[in-house]
C-alpha cells in the first residue's frame, strides 16, 4: 500500500505494479512525491525565475506557443530552460535526489540530470497548448536513449487547467512519429508538433494533486491543452539519462538550451529522420 511507503529522505519506493506500468504504458503518476513543506522553497525560486528576478540568458526564457519575438506580457506558456544553471540554489534539491532514486528503480542503474525546465500556464490562457510530441523528437538519437522524465505539479492539475496527456504505449512504436516545426523553422520557435489520432490512440490525462509527479519515457507521445481555469498550472521538469548519453549529446553541441545553434538543431533533426527511415 502506498500509505505505508511514503517518501523517506531521498527514497521513494516504487511498487512492482508501478514499474510494470511505466514500461507498459510509457508513463506513470506518483502521488505525494514532495510534501508542501518541501515544495515551498522550490516554489519561491521557481517564481523568481518566472518573474525574471533571476537573469536567464536569451531564448531560455520564452513562450512555448509563440515565436521568439512575442512580448513577455503576451506569453501563454512561460518556459525557462536549464533553471539550475541560472539559479544554482536549485541544484541538489530534494526533488532531484528523490527523482534520481526513482530513475534507478526504473532502469536499474545510476542516471544523471540531462536537463531541467520550468513550464507554467497562467490562468485564462486558452491558447496555452503544448503540442503533441515525443521528447526524442527534440533530441539526438544516441545508442542509449533510456530516460526517466519527471513532471512535478506545483498546483493541482487537471484537464481544465491544461494537464499533460499521454498516448498509452506510444513509446513501443517502432519509429518516432514525424515532428514538424510549429512556426516553420526552429530559429523562430523551438516547438515541434507530432500527429495524434484520437480515434486510434488511447489518450489519458495525468491528473496530479500539488506535490505529485508524472514520469514518462522519452518516446511517449504527450501534450497538453490550454488553461481555461482560474488557477495556474505550474510544472517543474527533470530528465534523467545515462551519463554516457549526456556526454554524447554535449559532444554534438546539444545542451537542451534554446540558445543552442539552430544549425545544430536542424542537423540533429535531419539525422533523426534518416535514422528513423524517413529521409
Amino acid at each position: 500500500m502506498r500509505a505505508a511507503m511514503r517518501p523517506v529522505a531521498d527514497r521513494y519506493p516504487l511498487t512492482e505494479a508501478e514499474i510494470a506500468a511505466f514500461h507498459r504504458d510509457g508513463w506513470i503518476t506518483l502521488p505525494g512525491f514532495l510534501s508542501d513543506a518541501e515544495l515551498r522553497p522550490l516554489e519561491d525560486l521557481y517564481m523568481r525565475l518566472l518573474r525574471r528576478e533571476v537573469p536567464v540568458r536569451g531564448r531560455d526564457h520564452c513562450d512555448m506557443t509563440g515565436d521568439y519575438g512575442r512580448p513577455i506580457e503576451d506569453y501563454a506558456i512561460l518556459n525557462v530552460m536549464l533553471p539550475r544553471v541560472y539559479c544554482p540554489q536549485l541544484a541538489g534539491n530534494v526533488y532531484e535526489r528523490r527523482a534520481a532514486d526513482v530513475a534507478r528503480q526504473l532502469w536499474g542503474e545510476d542516471f544523471a540530470i540531462d536537463y531541467d525546465q520550468l513550464v507554467a500556464k497562467p490562468p485564462h490562457k486558452a491558447d496555452a497548448v503544448f503540442h503533441w510530441h515525443q521528447d526524442l523528437g527534440y533530441w539526438p538519437i544516441t545508442p542509449d536513449t533510456r530516460t526517466a522524465t519527471f513532471w512535478l505539479a506545483l498546483d493541482d492539475v487537471a484537464d481544465d487547467n491544461g494537464c499533460v496527456r499521454f498516448v498509452d504505449g506510444s513509446h513501443r512504436e517502432p519509429e518516432l512519429r514525424e515532428h514538424l516545426p510549429l512556426h516553420g523553422d526552429r530559429d523562430s520557435n523551438h516547438t515541434l508538433v507530432a500527429q495524434v489520432d484520437p480515434a486510434r490512440d488511447r489518450i489519458r490525462s495525468a491528473i496530479l494533486p500539488r506535490g505529485s509527479v508524472s514520469v514518462h519515457h522519452e518516446r511517449a507521445v504527450h501534450g497538453s491543452g490550454g488553461n481555461g481555469s482560474d488557477r495556474w498550472r505550474r510544472g517543474y521538469v527533470l530528465a534523467y539519462r545515462a551519463p554516457a548519453t549526456i556526454a554524447a549529446e554535449r559532444a554534438m553541441g546539444f545542451t537542451h538550451s534554446h540558445n543552442d545553434d539552430a544549425k545544430v538543431l536542424t542537423t540533429i533533426g535531419e539525422q533523426t529522420r534518416r535514422r528513423e527511415g524517413r529521409g
